[in-house]
């Protein structure tokens, strides 16, 4: 299945340099992880979105990321979110990373404690609420929240492990920062990882095309790079 990208810039190389995909879906040790589907990031009054909302626009994050979501439903397979929080002793870090920074300086995904839930509702760091009820749904599995950009600082590969899950559909937000972070540490642990390129999206800044460093990187790291599309379609065609 071609896929043909709303932005040109991010199309296939018609003569790539990279060895063609092995990877055969086994649907009954996949699972589908998504970073980061919260308001913050997706929604219009999202505390990063201005940077990312021409990326969003682009790819048509959002309805690709419900339309993943409910395949993986249909088709039984464990989903597991991880999220992002960060809690008030969060802000007396001695240090961090110019992303970290920002994140803290925008007030990114800020809750008012780790125990509780209170003023969470309806926040930048609840879910965006188009995919409220999917990810709300009994059955999905919400980890402790990542801190930085990677699963190494929360219990999202415990989780994987739990499910006997050896391959990870992965997407989310965002595809520069988290989503290629949880990229690189699953498939370090020995992981198969397909990531879905077009339920993701990166900022716009003066420094760079972060989606397009990104798709980059998951053309040399994944083992397979699908659409929404493809990964619907292969999903139903393994059931």
């Amino acid at each position: 299945m071609t896929y043909t990208p709303a932005n040109p810039a991010y199309a296939d190389p018609l003569e790539p340099a990279l060895p063609p995909s092995n990877f055969t879906l086994d649907i009954e040790r996949v699972a589908l992880v998504i970073t980061d589907p919260q308001t913050d990031f997706l929604g219009e009054d999202g505390a990063a979105y201005a940077v990312f909302a021409e990326s969003i626009a682009e790819h048509g994050t959002v309805p690709n990321l419900r339309k993943l979501m409910e395949a993986a439903r249909t088709a039984g397979i464990p989903i597991i979110i991880s999220p992002h929080y960060y809690y008030p002793h969060d802000d007396r870090w001695k240090f961090n990373a110019p992303g970290e920074a920002l994140m803290h300086k925008l007030g990114m995904f800020q809750r008012k404690d780790p125990l509780s839930v209170d003023g969470f509702e309806g926040s930048g760091a609840d879910w965006l609420p188009a995919l409220k009820d999917v990810i709300e749904d009994g059955r999905t599995v919400v980890c402790s929240p990542h801190k930085i950009a990677g699963p190494q600082t929360n219990d999202t590969f415990f989780q994987l492990r739990k499910t006997g899950a050896t391959q990870v559909i992965l997407a989310g937000m965002a595809a520069n920062f988290c989503v290629e972070s949880h990229l690189r540490d699953f498939v370090e642990h020995g992981l198969e990882v397909v990531v879905v390129r077009d339920a993701t999206a990166g900022s716009k800044i003066p420094e760079g095309d972060a989606y397009a460093a990104a798709l980059l990187n998951f053309r040399w790291l994944a083992n397979a790079l699908w659409s929404t599309e493809e990964a619907v379609e292969n999903l139903k065609g393994a059931e």
